[in-house]
């Protein structure tokens, strides 16, 4: 049987903990065995998760063990790591091991130096600090998980379990994930990638700036056929200096910026009415269906019809309108990344 090994440090997310259990836990080969062997390890036979405590049967030294050894995130995935888990995982690493982290368990498995050169990702709300705690990962936010053949990592929350599929596919084929992912009551492969699920917002631009009337201006106005000359003459001022401007202030270009708002509008319109995306690539000042599905692909990471499908709130029939747009604001402390996640699920 092939191995698996669930790192359970103190302070472990129960999701993250639990999701890889039983995802391995539903496959069966063609004759009814399981294929994996689940092993719960700590550093101390006993740790926190949150609202229960966790009694791991196994110690660090099931990794030397494992076939696979799965990293899930803690409530301070910045925190030191216990003695031992370090140089164990790297041990293992040595030996050929399979090592996949959780959402912000890849905090600890960075910690390491075994992601350092990989491209690796994080739960989305996470990302940029795990990007400038080691600059040596290349951390793309937009996926669901990274596979670098030895090394996995995952999003937040429900992409352990695309992660967990894709390694039992690899594993045992197709046919023994399409199993686990029914009993999952998953999909073996979701539409889109992270990016689908990430809050975009515009580009800050500081309270008292010049730009500020005309960013109000453009949110109030994305849904009109603009051009860089129409709005160059709202400023007034040339297209050449509005660009230069505009870039100074906000880090991007007006287009940019203009884009970006009939996207936020467009997302808007799918989540909350039946309009066709024909008329919603119109509502949104796209000039053309064709147009609107390229643009709001290469933002969001899948098309508007999926994007409706994942993300449709209200009734069928319900209008909300189609006026400016407010940025979604996570709620919760700020100071660690999974204090911003936690504030994000509470808020």
């Amino acid at each position: 049987m092939h191995t698996v090994a669930v790192l359970a440090l103190d302070q472990v997310i129960p999701f993250d903990l639990s999701a890889p259990i039983d995802t391995f836990n539903w496959a069966r080969l063609p004759d009814g065995r399981a294929p994996y062997r689940i092993k719960v390890c700590s550093p101390a036979g006993e740790v926190s998760a949150g609202a229960f405590t966790v009694r791991a049967p196994y110690g660090l030294e099931a990794l030397a063990e494992a076939d696979t050894i799965i990293v899930p995130g803690t409530t301070d995935p910045t925190s030191p790591l216990p003695p031992g888990v370090a140089e164990a995982l790297r041990a293992a690493a040595a030996n050929g091991t399979r090592i996949a982290s959780i959402c912000v368990g890849a905090f600890i498995f960075a910690a390491t130096g075994l992601l350092d050169g990989q491209r690796a990702t994080t739960h989305w709300i996470a990302a940029a600090d795990l990007a400038a705690m080691h600059p040596e990962v290349a951390v793309d936010p937009n996926v669901l998980y990274v596979d670098n053949g030895q090394f996995l990592t995952s999003a937040g929350a429900a992409a352990a379990m695309d992660m967990c599929l894709h390694m039992i596919r690899k594993d045992y084929g197709s046919a023994v994930a399409a199993h686990a992912a029914r009993m999952s009551v998953m999909p073996l492969e979701r539409e889109g990638g992270q990016a689908q699920f990430i809050v975009h917002t515009q580009p800050p631009a500081p309270a008292g700036t010049t730009m500020e009337p005309l960013l109000n201006w453009l949110e109030e106005n994305a849904g009109r056929d603009l051009t860089l000359d129409d709005i160059a003459t709202r400023a007034g001022t040339s297209a050449r200096t509005l660009n230069r401007r505009f870039r100074e202030q906000t880090g991007t270009t007006p287009l940019q910026w203009l884009h970006r708002a009939r996207v936020r509008r467009a997302q808007h319109l799918l989540e909350n009415t039946s309009h066709p995306v024909e008329r919603i690539a119109v509502q949104a000042g796209f000039g053309s269906p064709t147009a609107f599905r390229d643009r709001f692909k290469r933002v969001v990471g899948t098309s508007p019809q999926a994007y409706r499908r994942a993300f449709r709130g209200a009734p069928e029939g319900a209008e909300t309108g189609s006026g400016p747009l407010t940025d979604t604001v996570l709620a919760g402390p700020t100071d660690s990344p999974h204090a911003r996640l936690s504030g994000a699920r509470q808020g």
